[in-house]
């Protein structure tokens, strides 16, 4: 219903954030990953809506890919919009892909309110879906994100796999600060 907010932000915390758009105040429950990201002035949130028996809730994300993650976690069985806010906030949007893509389970049972069979559940329900969407493409944020995936698909036509270069690619943009696509590359195969 509510495609993203734009507006000022008034207030924030590590669970919530209002913001106030043409003179209306909405609050949304909002992850860590999404309280780190913004800042205070104009923002924009994507949102999600969650209407439930005794609430009517919205979830903010600072990334489209955020809520993407945070959409297909809802689809499994079991998990409710705090129990994938909570995972959002322990991980990442593209650390939560890579563990599930890669059925590692038991990083997710680390977080709170996670358990074993809850954590094996996500693992299989949703390892096919996001290698099938290619959710990973969405992961990319804000910045870096054309040079991120041209990084990529560069490194695979040389024969890397998928899963083997996203980590090292996404590795190297942050720590590096690398803007230029030659050097994203050259510092990857020194990588791996």
């Amino acid at each position: 219903m509510i495609h993203h907010l734009k507006g000022t932000l008034i207030e924030k915390s590590p669970s919530h954030a209002i913001m106030e758009c043409a003179g209306i105040g909405y609050y949304l429950h909002i992850s860590l990953t999404t309280y780190g990201q913004i800042a205070d002035g104009d923002i924009r949130l994507f949102t999600h809506p969650v209407y439930r028996e005794d609430a009517q809730l919205l979830y903010g994300f600072a990334t489209t890919g955020e809520r993407d993650v945070f959409l297909l976690l809802l689809s499994v069985s079991g998990v409710g919009a705090n129990t994938a806010r909570m995972i959002l906030s322990a991980l990442t949007p593209s650390e939560t892909v890579q563990t599930i893509a890669s059925g590692d389970s038991g990083s997710l049972q680390k977080i709170k309110g996670i358990g074993a069979k809850t954590a094996q559940r996500i693992v299989v329900d949703l390892r096919d879906k996001i290698a099938r969407a290619n959710v990973s493409e969405s992961m990319s944020g804000s910045t870096g994100g054309s040079l991120r995936m041209e990084s990529i698909e560069a490194l695979m036509v040389l024969g890397f796999s998928r899963p083997a270069v996203e980590k090292v690619v996404a590795k190297v943009i942050a720590e590096e600060e690398a803007t230029e696509l030659e050097a994203v590359i050259k510092s990857v195969l020194s990588k791996l």
